[in-house]
């Protein structure tokens, strides 16, 4: 049988665990790691582009950039259209 110091360190471990799930998560949706991948993808293709001769690579550069924050911001409608309607539990 636990004790009442196990039971507090075990509850201790899941408060941590967690602060720690409920960090990521909001990471995971916020504006600030959308916005960085943008501008990440946004670079990532710029180089690419101007590597290989693109014309105009920092401007062309934007579409794909702009692709893949949009499909970001509409990936959260698309979960819940899928736990609605195909993973009902």
């Amino acid at each position: 049988m636990a004790t009442l110091q196990q039971l507090e360190e075990e509850l201790a471990i899941l408060k941590e665990r967690n602060a720690r799930v409920e960090t990521n998560k909001a990471w995971e949706t916020s504006y600030t790691r959308r916005a960085l991948l943008t501008l990440f993808t946004y670079m990532a293709v710029g180089f690419y582009f101007q590597a290989i001769n693109v014309a105009q690579p920092w401007l062309n550069a934007i579409v794909p950039a702009i692709a893949f924050m949009l499909s970001t911001l509409t990936l959260p409608f698309f979960k819940k259209m899928w736990a609605q309607r195909i993973y009902k539990k």
